[in-house]
């Protein structure tokens, strides 16, 4: 039961807002909402997602300003016979997500700064428990049935709130060798904060045993089995450390590096082509507790949470002075990252493509729409009801006006439209088998936003 207690906190850490990756947010720019293929981006979002290309801005400093509101849903519909629901749902609500670029270009250089949320970026709220927690408490019914205890239902107030955060600074130099080809390298620093809350409070049983004075009405669970180990039998003595009210209070923390190379070369006019490598980012996370009642995260203890290499590609042609189609596809090493070993049940690594149109409907007036999908290759031991990885399919629109020479504004829409997962998972009381349940995990994602650009020439 402790096994099931552990495994069921530590759902407060799996708060991933990322569109695609596995791990990282490649929801970086309204941009990005607009075509979801960005990887040839010629504009200020190119910090991130082409800086070689940020050569081919006009000279002078530029900034835009992006925020995100997203909300998330993840649903786990679980089979097993004994629980109370079949139906589990966390919500994730993000008001703001906001991204920051800078850039100075002068002639054939430019340096660039960025600022991102590259994981993470919410807090999960789960009214109740989850499937992984209930089943074993689910079985303590049967369990005192067994011994000839009639017990038809439990109960138990279970809250969990959890936040994820990988703050990324990202710094860029870009150099155009001539007119054709632009490269640049960069460095960026991530700053990992896990943060969360957890209680398991008041695990309640119907007993009926009037010579102990319970005719079926709710009994603290403590209790019960105390006044069994006590009264009938001192085995039941060792399930009420395990039964007894548990809270949880800790942060983890850690940093690391991402080395970042970008290459761009436009061969005709109207064609761009880009390629851009990030390194595995090796992230070490160290827990800082505060209350750990169940001896998940002991003071200090460090792990390993890496965020994967990642290779994308990109391409965007001109098909007339006011129609210009986008490409992208990038795929994540998630079976070279370190994951304290969950990285084993990866079969093979992510990939992704994303297409995207733009047109100029006026010269001040550009509407845009693209479709990205995502397909992972995780396994059965990847998936839980903690922190699954769904792929998916995504839509985007919105639209550019131009203000003015300096000044532009930007919106746009999501959504994201996931696969569901099944999973067969067998389930034993001790070492009887109580047969297998089918265990389903759905997600949906909408996220919108605006942003705003200008540049000082």
């Amino acid at each position: 039961m402790k096994k099931s207690i552990l495994l069921a906190l530590v759902v407060l850490l799996a708060v991933p807002m990322a569109f695609s990756s596995i791990i990282t947010n490649t929801n970086q720019s309204i941009g990005f909402y607009r075509m979801l293929a960005r990887f040839a981006s010629l504009e200020t979002d190119a910090v991130y997602y082409n800086p070689a290309g940020l050569t081919k801005l006009a000279d002078g400093f530029h900034l835009a300003l992006n925020n995100q509101t997203i909300r998330q849903d993840k649903t786990i519909i679980n089979g097993f016979t004994y629980l109370n629901t079949d139906k589990y749902v966390g919500e994730v609500r993000i008001p703001f997500f906001p991204t920051f670029y800078a850039v100075y270009k002068k002639g054939s250089l430019a340096v660039s700064f960025g600022f991102n949320p590259i994981g993470g970026g919410g807090s999960a709220d789960f009214a109740g428990s989850l499937p992984s927690f209930e089943t074993t408490y689910s079985t303590l019914p049967l369990v005192l049935s067994g011994y000839g205890i009639p017990t038809t239902d439990y109960s138990t107030e279970a809250a969990f709130n959890g936040s994820s955060i990988y703050y990324g600074l990202q710094f860029n130099v870009s150099y155009a060798i001539n007119d054709m080809f632009s490269v640049a390298a960069g460095l960026r620093y991530v700053m990992a904060s896990n943060s969360y809350e957890g209680s398991l409070l008041n695990l309640q049983l119907n007993p009926y045993l009037p010579a102990l004075g319970w005719t079926g009405s709710p009994q603290s669970a403590t209790q019960v089995f105390t006044a069994l180990g006590t009264y009938v039998n001192p085995a039941f003595m060792a399930y009420v450390p395990l039964l007894a009210d548990k809270y949880v209070e800790a942060k983890q923390k850690g940093s690391g590096i991402t080395p970042i190379f970008s290459f761009m070369a436009t061969p005709i006019e109207g064609l761009v082509l880009t390629v851009r490598y990030e390194f595995n980012t090796k992230l070490e996370l160290t827990n800082e507790t505060t209350k750990d009642d169940v001896g998940l995260f002991p003071d200090g203890e460090k792990f390993r949470a890496d965020i994967p290499a990642t290779l994308a590609f990109g391409a965007s042609y001109a098909i007339l002075p006011q129609l210009r189609a986008h490409f992208s596809v990038n795929t994540d090493f998630d079976k070279n990252a370190d994951w304290g070993g969950r990285e084993d049940f990866v079969s093979k690594n992510t990939l992704e493509w994303a297409i995207g149109l733009e047109y100029d409907l006026f010269e001040s007036l550009t509407l845009s729409a693209g479709y990205l999908t995502s397909t992972y290759g995780v396994e059965d031991g990847f998936q839980s009801d903690m922190d699954f990885a769904l792929s998916a399919t995504t839509i985007g629109a919105g639209a550019k006006w131009r203000l003015s020479d300096s000044l532009s504004v930007e919106g746009g829409l999501i959504s994201v439209n996931y696969k569901d997962y099944d999973k067969l998972i067998p389930y034993y009381l001790g070492a009887s088998p109580l047969g297998s349940f089918h265990e389903t995990y759905k997600q949906t994602t909408f996220g919108f936003g605006f942003a705003v650009n200008y540049s000082f020439q």
